[in-house]
This record gives C-alpha cells, sequence and structure tokens, in this order.
C-alpha cells in the first residue's frame, strides 16, 4: 500500500512555511492523540502518520530530500515510523540512512569537523505514582543504571598518557568515498566506524568504549496534574555516547496507580457514597473527603435515588500547568438494611401497610405500570 504524500497527511500544501506545518501538525496531533481516542486503530494510525510526516517537514535538510526524491528518499529506514519512543534505540537508523545518502549534497548533516559521533542511547524508566501524588506533584529520587563517561579516560577511550590517532584510512573524516560510475558513494569509514581516530592502546577501564557501565541517581520533579501515560524527557540523562560522543536522553513513563475512593476522569473526580436508606428518604447531610486531604459536606434532599449526582466544585484534580482545577462528583448509592431487628421490623412492616397509593415510590410505579402496558399489549 503507498503512502500518502506528507503534505496532504498534514493539510498543507508545499510551500507551507515552518510555522505553518508546525501548527498543522499540532492541531491534528491533539485531535488523534491515542489518549483521547482510546482502542481506535484508525486515530491511531493517523497520529503516527502524522508524526512521520511532521518529522521529514519540519527539517531543511530532510524535506529538501522529499521534496526532490519523494518517499524513496527515505526507504530502507524510515523516519521512525510514528515519531513515538522507541526504547533503547541510539542514533542509528533514518540519521545514518539520511547521511549517507545525502550528505555530500546537504553539508554533511550530523557531520561535525568531518567526524561523526556516535550519540548514546535513550533510555526508558517506568514509574508508578499514587493519585494524591499525580494532584499535588512531587520531587523525587530515580536510580537509572546507565552508561557514563569514563572518569579514567575522560571519554577518549583511549589509555592513560596516549591518544587517539587520526585514521589513516579517512584522514580524520570519519567516511570514506567510491566512485561508481558517474556517482560518488559516500559512506561511514570500516576502519575507524565513522569516528575519525584509531585506538592504538586502548583504556583499561572501559576497553576503549570511553564509557562503563554505572547506576546513577536523579532528581525529578512530577508536575501537578500529570496523567496516566505521562511521559518526561530528561535531555541529556541517558546513555553517555562512544567515545565522547554526546549522550541520549531518560524519559520517565507516569502510571497512577488504582486510588481506593475516587476514580479519576480527566480533571474531574468520581466517588461513589453509600448513603443510608433513612437519610436518603428524610434528607440530611453526609461529609466526604477531598483529594487534597480536606473534607466537604454535602446536603441530602429528601427523596435522594441511587444514582443521583452532586457536583462540589473545584474540588477535583489539578489542571497541568495551571492553577485550575476540575470538580468532584458524589454519586449517591442508597442502601438497604441488613441484619434488623425485630422492632426495627416492626417499624418497616407498619410503614409499608401505612403507604397507601403508588406516590412514595414513583420509579416502581412507572415500571410497573410499563410493565402492565407490555402484557396488555401481547394480549391484544
Amino acid at each position: 500500500m503507498s503512502k500518502r504524500d506528507y503534505y496532504d497527511v498534514l493539510g498543507v500544501g508545499k510551500s507551507a512555511g515552518a510555522d505553518e506545518i508546525k501548527k498543522a501538525y499540532r492541531k491534528l496531533a491533539m485531535k488523534y492523540h491515542p489518549d483521547r481516542n482510546p482502542d481506535d486503530r484508525d486515530a491511531e494510525q493517523k497520529f503516527k502518520d502524522l508524526n512521520e510526516a511532521y518529522e521529514v517537514l519540519k527539517d531543511d535538510q530532510k524535506r529538501a530530500a522529499y521534496d526532490r526524491f519523494g518517499h524513496a528518499a527515505f526507504e530502507g529506514g524510515g523516519p521512525g515510523g510514528g515519531g513515538g519512543f522507541h526504547g533503547f534505540g541510539g542514533a542509528g537508523g533514518f540519521a545514518d540512512i539520511f547521511d549517507e545518502m545525502f550528505g555530500e549534497f546537504m553539508g554533511g548533516g550530523r557531520r561535525g569537523g568531518g567526524r561523526q559521533s556516535t550519540r548514546g542511547a535513550d533510555l526508558r524508566y517506568n514509574m508508578e505514582i499514587a493519585l494524591e501524588e499525580a494532584f499535588a506533584g512531587k520531587k523525587t529520587s530515580i536510580n537509572v543504571p546507565t552508561s557514563v563517561t569514563c572518569d579514567t579516560c575522560e571519554g577518549s577511550g583511549a589509555k592513560a598518557g596516549t591518544q587517539p590517532k587520526t585514521c589513516g584510512t579517512c584522514g580524520g573524516m570519519g567516511r570514506v568515498r567510491a566512485q561508481q560510475g558517474f556517482f560518488t558513494i559516500e559512506r561511514t569509514c570500516p576502519t575507524c566506524g565513522g569516528q575519525g581516530k584509531t585506538i592504538a592502546d586502548p583504556c583499561t577501564a572501559c576497553g576503549g568504549a570511553g564509557r562503563v557501565r554505572r547506576d546513577k541517581t536523579l532528581e525529578v520533579t512530577i508536575p501537578a496534574g500529570v496523567e496516566d501515560g505521562t511521559r518526561i524527557r530528561l535531555a541529556g540523562e541517558g546513555e553517555a555516547g562512544l567515545r565522547g560522543g554526546p549522550p541520549g536522553d531518560l524519559y520517565i513513563f507516569l502510571s497512577v496507580a488504582p486510588h481506593r475512593l475516587f476514580q479519576r476522569d480527566g480533571a474531574n473526580i468520581q466517588c461513589r457514597v453509600p448513603i443510608a436508606m433513612t437519610t436518603a428518604a428524610l434528607g440530611g447531610s453526609i461529609e466526604v473527603p477531598s483529594i487534597d486531604g480536606s473534607r466537604a459536606k454535602v446536603t441530602i434532599p429528601a427523596g435522594t435515588q441511587t444514582g443521583t449526582q452532586f457536583r462540589l466544585r473545584g474540588k477535583g484534580m489539578t489542571v497541568l500547568r495551571s492553577s485550575a482545577r476540575g470538580d468532584m462528583f458524589i454519586q449517591a448509592v442508597v442502601e438497604t438494611p441488613v441484619n434488623l431487628t425485630k422492632r426495627q421490623k416492626e417499624l418497616l412492616e407498619e410503614f409499608a401497610k401505612a403507604g397507601g397509593d403508588d406516590s412514595h415510590s414513583p420509579e416502581s410505579h412507572g415500571f410497573f405500570k410499563k410493565v402492565k402496558e407490555f402484557f396488555e399489549d401481547l394480549t391484544d
């Protein structure tokens, strides 16, 4: 199945500027985000297509390549197939393919002074927080096993007292060229792996990699109002790059644990509260807890039925990056008494005998009236 034109995916023309492309992407990404369209595979695919298109069109070099060669410019690697986070992938894939195919035409892509550094891998950390912590936010420390720059060689990979030498194959450029017919093909140097330098005496502490495995403690701030599935990016806190290359990023994925009293609905909170039959019938008041630790008084009118909702404004969740709060909804559940004493049973029997008409139970009266009409229709 052929891919749709990236400009069509974002709904912009080929002459659209960077701001117009960014605005169109944000609008459509919010519309088709998986959090807003749970279990909708069509929306999920559209969201992936949007990210794929935006990853190309937001980059001037990738866009130029796409305008010239179309989707063929990215065959074999793709721009990520959805733009999401791909776990522990480093700097390979699309970026390497793009550099190899178009580095000569586009000014070298990721090359810095001719040398291609190897970026460290991105890392993922899963963290579960309580609903109260999602409401108020928190600061915490996490311990992440990762690769850090080697202290012995300071990331160079060379033994103390020595230095990496310029690669004799590529002359320090990290890339070599080969003539094939009318074309000159440039690729990563096979001798130095694109580093531009070789190590005769590798560091004994890191084996020449310039990095070692170590646990790293990080301070993390969880903002108030985060939702289940929120992703927090800590730039540069991923694995250290190979031989002095730039580090990757750390992504913290949050999950909010179920609460014993409250159910979250976006910025609002739902709470089912059992109400005594006498309170529901005669009226009264109850006291309920709030997510912020305070208590709220709710007036129960006489004749309250199961399912009746009471709204407490401003008692819900914190709205992310805002001082606003959602609302809290109390759902009444009228409880039938159990384990009655003899006297309580006698009182209920007296109440039943004194019931008279059905005006005291309108829902029951209405239901059985419909049942009667139903059977009458069947006999006609």
